[in-house]
């Protein structure tokens, strides 16, 4: 009788996960608030969003915390569309949100005469800024187009370090500095067009 009772518990016990989250899932119902600003509880009533981990059975929305992860990572076109052109303009105040920031950093960008340029080259640098706006070190590559001649990577790194240098200082917000940037460079001139416009 005894060992009857127990297996049983062990039954009902064992099955109360699944049962709990087909309950949930039969009710359509996953609170989709980040968990930072709904964190479950066990003493709460209502199906939550847990934290995403290995004893979770049931749907999960991962907690981030940073929407830009630990790099500040942006694209950078040497002609922009029409779209974007907004996105290229300088703020006319300090940086203080990411977006400032990316629109300072594109503004900034002038590639390299057409005649030492390659279409379609890209190139990834990383560096950080100080508190002062300044860069902590000159930038370092970490990608170029595979292939690429090596005078026509180095017209391409002695342009981003120009353009870079130029706009320094950055009036930046206290959580940007010491933060690590990435700037990928990709070059989508029609660069054929503009020599024969010449």
């Amino acid at each position: 009788m005894l060992r009857r009772m127990v297996i049983y518990l062990i039954i009902v016990v064992g099955g109360f996960p699944f049962a709990a989250s087909s309950s949930a899932s039969e009710r359509g119902h996953i609170d989709a608030t980040p968990s930072l600003h709904a964190p479950c509880s066990v003493l709460s009533g209502e199906p939550c969003t847990p934290f995403c981990g290995v004893f979770n059975r049931g749907p999960c929305i991962p907690e981030i915390a940073d929407a830009y992860g630990e790099n500040l990572q942006v694209t950078i076109q040497s002609q922009p569309s029409h779209d974007d052109a907004t996105k290229y303009q300088k703020p006319d105040h300090d940086l203080n949100t990411i977006g400032d920031l990316f629109a300072a950093l594109r503004s900034c960008w002038s590639p390299p005469a057409a005649h030492a340029a390659r279409e379609g080259m890209q190139m990834s640098v990383l560096f950080s800024f100080n508190k002062s706006g300044v860069m902590i070190a000159p930038p370092r590559m970490t990608f170029a187009t595979q292939g690429t001649p090596a005078d026509v990577r180095d017209a391409y790194f002695k342009s981003i370090n120009a353009s870079l240098s130029g706009c320094e200082p950055f009036k930046l917000g206290d959580d940007i500095a010491g933060r690590p940037i990435m700037i990928r460079y990709v070059d989508n001139r029609d660069l054929e067009k503009q020599s024969s416009a010449r």
